[in-house]
């Protein structure tokens, strides 16, 4: 006997209806998935509890650029048939108020992403509010990382060739101290003073009766030189005074 039609109604009985909820939106999800592989296609799926949890999925492109994208397409198709259906000059004032209206609701999405106005948003929309948060502030904190990280990496490399630089001059100051002190060597051996002991006159020697030889001072043979002429001296004044 087969399986028979399902009717489809609320299921009454709470823990049930949560069982067919998580079977029906694994389900779903994998659907979703299958559909964007096989066909190409960009899909966005937004699912919410009963009790108000999220549940989405959507492709690569994510989910903020196939909204942003449904709302341009929805909004040209609107204004499309607007223009269609209204082209005298007398609607336009139509069409401002559905611009105003669209500025006021971008302000006061504005004013919830800044954290005032509060009090207007019901449980599920505050929840919706957060989860959008949370993902800017990854976005954000990924894009912050990675400018960090590449920052450091680059400071590093700086500082690696900054110290390869400073090693190499150490190595050349090194090295010409090491030169100088060389030449200043071979200076000092090639400038040394000459003696000049051998320029001083030497005592002539004297001859001894007794074999020896000695040196007599100068000042001694002086002495006895005049001693000897000193007679001679005396005998000449004498002829002189005869």
């Amino acid at each position: 006997m087969g399986r028979g039609r399902v009717q489809l109604k609320r299921i009454e009985n709470k823990i049930n209806r949560q069982v067919t909820f998580s079977k029906r939106r694994v389900g779903l999800l994998k659907k979703a998935h299958e559909i964007s592989v096989l066909c190409d296609a960009e899909v966005a799926l937004i699912v919410f509890s009963a009790k108000g949890k999220l549940f989405e999925y959507s492709t690569d492109s994510g989910m903020e650029k196939i909204l942003e994208r449904y709302e341009r397409y929805s909004y040209s198709e609107r204004r499309l048939l607007a223009n269609n259906d209204h082209e005298s000059p007398e609607n336009w004032p139509l069409e401002c108020i559905q611009l105003k209206a669209k500025i006021e609701l971008l302000q006061r999405n504005h004013r919830h992403y800044m954290g005032e106005d509060l009090n207007s948003l019901s449980l599920k929309d505050l929840q919706q509010l957060e989860q959008q948060l949370d993902t800017a502030l990854k976005r954000i904190r990924s894009t912050k990382n990675q400018l960090m990280y590449e920052s450091i990496s680059e400071l590093q490399r700086k500082e690696k060739a900054i110290q390869e630089q400073n090693h190499m001059l150490a190595k050349e100051i090194k090295e010409k101290e090491k030169t100088m002190a060389q030449q200043a060597q071979w200076g000092q051996q090639n400038h040394e003073p000459i003696s000049t002991s051998f320029l001083l006159p030497q005592p002539l020697p004297c001859l001894n009766i007794g074999g020896a030889y000695h040196v007599e001072a100068p000042e001694v043979r002086r002495n006895e030189l005049e001693l000897t002429l000193e007679p001679i001296y005396s005998w000449h004044l004498g002829c002189f005074a005869a």
